[in-house]
């Protein structure tokens, strides 16, 4: 009996043509749509759907689809489109975090929340109930296994695409049933293919930012928060001179130019964020730079190391990856220290470590003590 092969699909490009390529290779597929609560659109009486599946028939449901919906991706590549609805585990575990990550004056990064526990969690765990042994995305990322049987993640050939930063934290066992179809793509080869086969996605716009916040900053999200009630407090800069006034700690990030509002010889930055005294640190350019930084709750996919590693060390999704050596305080604790100092080293924010296109592991930019 041929093993299944479930595909999450997001309606997108991407996720299309990661279908249809494994429907080429000859595999049994079966589509994954998962709701998180917040797609536009959204009937109100859907939002107490349980998480589970509904047929293909109920498919007019989906929140996040115009009116031919799903039934346009399911006749495109000919396969049956399951529906489940997370919107309470996303709540739970994507949505909650990044508040409660702003609330502490720290830079969330939802995606590599929701990817090791929404797509290869509960998602995963549906498809497996419906007999799928892997899970296959859109992402541009590879998988490669060696003799031994260890599964290794490795960047995606298209350098302005790769996505492996953002699945830095999935385990060793949700790599072994993951598949990523689009790794040795660029994204221009997917689009020309998809013009080629006469495929039409049916969400026209690519996400390039929090899924969950639309037609509104992240300031007015938070603040429309139950229990989030945005402080105003003093800006200071290096020095601790007292420049003027913030409106709330959430509205700021590591590095950031825009809102400070302060005159001075040349333009302002945050520098740092202190939630115990509601205090907003800026400087100027040159004092955004560090050598080093500290990475906590480290999810390692290869060996844990013993001993000083050097590394490479991507600090957000567009920051090219810098030369670093790696020192562990203990299995999920690292001092990172940096050949040349990095600008903006944001706490909250993930550190993904690579040994040329490896992806070793991945943690939490955490503020380093004393400083």
């Amino acid at each position: 009996m041929k093993r299944i092969t479930a595909i999450a699909l997001s309606g997108g490009i991407d996720s299309l043509m990661a279908a249809h390529l494994l429907k080429e290779q000859g595999h049994k597929l079966i589509g994954i749509h998962f709701l998180t609560g917040h797609e536009p659109q959204s009937p109100d009486d859907h939002r107490n759907t349980p998480c589970a599946n509904t047929d293909t028939a109920n498919l007019s449901v989906a929140k996040s689809q115009p009116s031919h919906k799903l039934s346009t991706i399911a006749d495109q590549l000919d396969i049956e489109i399951k529906i489940i609805d997370c919107s309470s585990e996303f709540k739970n575990k994507v949505v909650d975090y990044f508040i409660q990550t702003y609330q502490a004056g720290k830079t969330p990064n939802p995606c590599m929340v929701c990817n090791p526990s929404i797509k290869f969690g509960t998602v995963f765990d549906f498809a497996r109930k419906l007999g799928a042994s892997t899970l296959a995305t859109g992402h541009y990322a590879r998988i490669n296994s060696d003799k031994t049987g260890k599964f290794h993640l490795l960047r995606g050939v298209d350098p302005k695409k790769d996505q492996s930063y953002f699945l830095a934290r999935l385990t060793r066992q949700q790599l072994a049933g993951a598949c990523f179809p689009l790794g040795t793509m660029t994204k221009s080869d997917v689009v020309k293919l998809a013009a080629n086969k006469g495929f039409r996605p049916i969400k026209r716009k690519e996400s390039q930012d929090v899924c969950f916040i639309r037609d509104k900053n992240y300031g007015a999200f938070l603040a429309q928060q139950q229990d989030f009630k945005p402080t105003p407090g003093p800006i200071k800069d290096v020095s601790g001179n007292v420049l003027g006034e913030h409106k709330g700690l959430h509205l700021f990030t590591i590095g950031q130019r825009r809102g400070i509002d302060c005159p001075a010889s040349e333009p302002y930055y945050v520098v740092r964020m202190d939630t115990r005294e509601n205090l907003l640190t800026v400087g100027f350019k040159k004092n955004l730079l560090a050598s080093e930084c500290r990475v906590k709750n480290i999810n390692w996919i290869q060996e844990t190391p013993g001993q000083p590693i050097k590394v490479y060390t991507r600090l957000r999704y567009r920051h090219q990856a810098a030369s670093s050596k790696l020192f562990p305080v203990n299995g999920k604790t690292a001092m990172v220290r940096f050949e040349k100092p990095q600008a903006a080293i944001t706490p909250g924010q993930g550190a993904v470590f690579y040994r040329d296109d490896e992806v070793l592991g991945g943690g939490w930019i955490a503020p380093i003590p004393n400083i």
